[in-house]
């Protein structure tokens, strides 16, 4: 596989979609770069199409909630970027609220909801505590659908 940089990658994309901007995000999942690259790999399978956020992180880190269309640059454990997601569809709602079908969505564990609200409750919270935030089941989850746009895949690879 190559090395880019996500600007690389991204400039790569535009090549063959000279419509979008130069405005792009790159991230990538959980907290480690383990975690990053297991979910990356259901991305990958097609088993992961969804995600979800904590809302307040937007706020504490001044970044603008996704919006339906964004493009996002998803990256491996090692900062590289891999693919690239666009997002379909947004809700947000209080954690207490995030359906089944979001959880099974997400692709992780036994895909049951039980499943999702135990690891992401422990997720939420550790996030929370770095800000002195005392996490609670009503606080607002951006809960994220998406999809793989094709090519991309490849376009890391060459």
């Amino acid at each position: 596989m190559v090395h880019l940089s996500a600007a690389e990658y991204w400039r790569r994309f535009q090549e063959k979609n000279p419509e979008l901007s130069d405005q792009f995000q790159a991230w990538s999942f959980g907290n480690s770069p383990k975690q990053a690259d297991e979910l990356l790999a259901l991305v990958l399978a097609g088993k992961k199409v969804g995600t979800a956020s904590l809302y307040q992180l937007y706020r504490w880190t001044n970044e603008p909630l996704p919006k339906v269309g964004d493009y996002s640059i998803i990256l491996d454990g090692g900062q590289q970027p891999r693919c690239i997601i666009q997002t379909t569809k947004i809700d947000v709602v209080p954690f207490a609220d995030v359906t089944a079908q979001h959880a099974a969505a997400e692709g992780e564990g036994d895909l049951s909801l039980d499943y999702w609200r135990e690891v992401h409750w422990q997720f939420f919270s550790h996030e929370s505590a770095a800000a002195r935030y005392q996490f609670n089941e009503h606080d607002l989850v951006v809960c994220e659908l998406f999809k793989v746009v094709p090519g991309s895949v490849e376009l890391a690879q060459n």
